[in-house]
């Protein structure tokens, strides 16, 4: 996962993970070998790579803006 997880470096994502089927957003800005450093507004929060489920770029509209409503 971790090597997966580097490929998403300096991109707005959508991390899912099973604390409770959470949900985390932000700018992913370090990945190391247990945890996955993560950017919102300014502040940091580290995710454990063990609990990540699944991580996916944040979806965009056709003009580039960020979709209001993420369905999954």
């Amino acid at each position: 996962m971790k090597e997966l997880a580097e490929r998403f470096i300096g991109k707005e994502c959508i991390i899912y993970s099973f604390d409770n089927g959470r949900q985390y957003e932000g700018i992913i800005k370090e990945v190391t070998d247990g945890a996955v450093l993560v950017e919102k507004n300014g502040k940091l929060e580290a995710i454990n790579l063990d609990f990540v489920i699944r991580i996916r770029e944040y979806p965009r509209n056709k003009n580039g803006k960020k979709k209001s409503v993420v369905l999954d």
